[in-house]
């Protein structure tokens, strides 16, 4: 056997000619073999099958020919595989029976436009498009919530987002221990739209008119092909689930109790009688008229905004309000002389409108901070109070993506409002006119910009970063960073207002107050107040996520305690407020 072995690689290495021609007939006839047991036993192509012009889409008519050839490993159809495995070809089935369409265990041409169109069919089961429709800055057509990605932007991502928007926990709604069904009756909208490509609306209620189809004419930036409405037109959908599920006026965030304005006609211009009052009533008539407040009073229904007669700041013991609603057991729908106040979902468009600066500014201000301090929130703020973009030093895509369009100005252009920069060097410091100096506490800053460079702005770090070698590292040259940055803009800073984070969470109508005085906007109180209703922006984290152990050791604690302290009293040292108590360790 080994000389007949032997002499059958000699003859081969002699002649090469005659060995690839062997290989090439070989694999030849595998190949006839492994063809023709793809046809055995199938049944015979119809004529609607065969011609992709008769009964199927244009998109999936090589998919059906191509299917019913079943090019596979010969396997037959049992009668019990799903209509996808008949249409598609038994190669489909797993070992366990079961579609492998659904695991995604196909690839090729064939399988992405098969996936294309089962993400289509599910998209259309969530909602039904209902046409191209006018829209309009100063009066928008969808007046809920907004959200851009002028990068990633996709249908099912904007409808997505409506279709889910609304309190992210029971005590955001007021309805602690009331049960799920009330709490998920506060979620969703009805219609998302969809704008310029990169704009995404949410609604209850379309207040404008339908356009031709022509019109809504953009692909969306994150999904070639799919449209994404136009300049001022939006692509409309209304969602299916919502219309099941979700109360007609979205998630209605509890406010307070508040004691009856002075001119009721004026601080809430529309009012309603209901005998039979309860929440639901009220928000959906102030929803339905298109107001963002809506204030209980017995058996009345007041809705408006909030503005200087009803700034919503001075709230009233709840107990005042504790009268029973006369259709709801278990909720109080206030008094005559005290009203309980819910948020609405309705979007307060009094602040929504930015723009770049008219003219080039004279004085450049910074919005300084460490990072993780909260700068591009207090830009979201900023940008609502002033109607004005910010800018920046640097340049964040992500940020520009989502809103932020002053992003891509040089920060010397002079076209924004001001400009962020964490930034603490003498001459980089000296290069502005005046600045807002944000601080924070150094133990949620720390925390803050360590889950921001391990998860992204709205993301959080993995719990392997925390235990890892990632952490100490990062405190070890972060804390220092902290003291020092807040000590160069006391020192080199031509104009410094400070401002505490802290402060601005709990008193935004004040802080933001002194923070427009510094940029020199005149502003009025009732944008201010539109401001504050609707503060949260898109990269606002839904607090630090928690985790099973403090991770700040003795140590750090002690460091970063001393920092505190060397911080503290460079404040008061220019006979400014210290730092807040709860600066120390817990």
């Amino acid at each position: 056997m080994a000389k007949l072995w032997f002499k059958f690689q000699r003859y081969f290495r002699r002649k090469p000619v005659r060995f690839f021609t062997f290989l090439v007939l070989y694999l030849t006839a595998g190949s006839l073999v492994f063809l023709h047991s793809g046809f055995v036993g199938q049944p015979a192509v119809s004529q609607n099958q065969a011609n992709p012009a008769v009964g199927v889409p244009v998109e999936g008519a090589e998919l059906t020919f191509l299917g019913d050839l079943n090019l596979g490993r010969g396997f037959r159809d049992t009668g019990e595989v799903s209509s996808i495995a008949r249409r598609y070809g038994p190669w489909f089935k797993g070992k366990d029976g079961n579609e492998r369409a659904k695991l995604g265990d196909y690839g090729g041409a064939w399988s992405r436009a098969l996936k294309g169109r089962v993400v289509r069919e599910k998209e259309e089961e969530r909602a039904k498009y209902i046409g191209c429709y006018l829209d309009d800055t100063q009066s928008r057509a969808l007046r809920g919530v907004s959200f851009f990605d002028y990068k990633k932007m996709t249908v099912f991502r904007c409808q997505d987002n409506c279709a889910e928007r609304g309190c992210e926990c029971q005590s955001l709604c007021g309805h602690v221990g009331k049960g799920p069904e009330l709490w998920e009756k506060h979620k969703g909208y009805l219609y998302a739209g969809l704008e310029f490509g990169a704009e995404c609306y949410c609604g209850h209620k379309i207040q404008a008119a339908n356009v031709s189809e022509a019109e809504c004419d953009m692909d969306c930036k994150g999904e070639r092909g799919s449209v994404c409405g136009g300049a001022n037109r939006l692509s409309v959908y209304r969602l299916q689930l919502a219309q099941e599920s979700a109360r007609r006026y979205g998630s209605a965030v509890f406010r307070g109790c508040f004691r009856r304005p002075d001119n009721l006609s004026l601080a809430l211009p529309v009012t309603a009688a209901m005998p039979n009052m309860s929440v639901d009533k009220c928000v959906d008539f102030c929803t339905e008229k298109e107001y963002p407040l809506a204030a209980l009073a017995g058996t009345a229904c007041h809705c408006g905004f909030p503005t200087t007669r009803f700034p919503l700041h001075e709230r009233e013991d709840e107990q005042l309000c504790a009268q029973k609603c006369s259709a709801e057991e278990f909720e109080s729908c206030g008094t005559p002389s005290y009203f309980i106040v819910y948020q609405t979902q309705v979007q307060d468009n009094r602040c929504m409108d930015r723009r770049f600066l008219p003219a080039k500014s004279k004085q450049l201000i910074a919005l300084a901070s460490f990072p993780g301090a909260g700068n591009t929130w207090a830009r979201h703020l900023i940008e609502l109070a002033t109607g004005f973009y910010t800018g920046s030093y640097y340049f964040d895509g992500s940020l520009y993506n989502k809103g932020f369009k002053g992003e891509r100005d040089h920060w010397r252009s002079g076209r924004t409002i001001c400009i962020k920069t964490h930034e603490s060097g003498q001459k980089e410091i000296e290069a502005f006119d005046a600045a807002i100096l944000l601080i924070r506490n150094p133990y949620k800053a720390l925390m803050a910009e360590f889950n921001r460079k391990y998860g992204g702005h709205i993301g959080f770090a993995a719990h392997a970063h925390w235990k890892g070698k990632e952490w100490p590292e990062f405190v070890r040259n972060y804390a220092p960073w902290w003291a020092t940055h807040t000590l160069d803009w006391l020192k080199f800073g031509k104009k410094v207002l400070v401002v505490h984070f802290e402060d601005l969470k709990r008193d935004l109508f004040v802080q933001l107050g002194r923070m427009v005085g510094l940029l020199g906007v005149a502003v009025r109180e009732d944008r201010l107040l539109c401001v504050e209703s609707q503060k949260d922006g898109n990269f606002k984290r839904s607090g630090l996520r928690k985790l099973e152990y403090d991770p700040y050791t003795a140590d750090m604690q002690r460091t970063i305690s001393a920092y505190i302290k060397t911080v503290d009293a460079a404040l008061r040292g220019r006979n400014l407020t210290g730092v807040p108590d709860d600066y120390y360790p817990r």
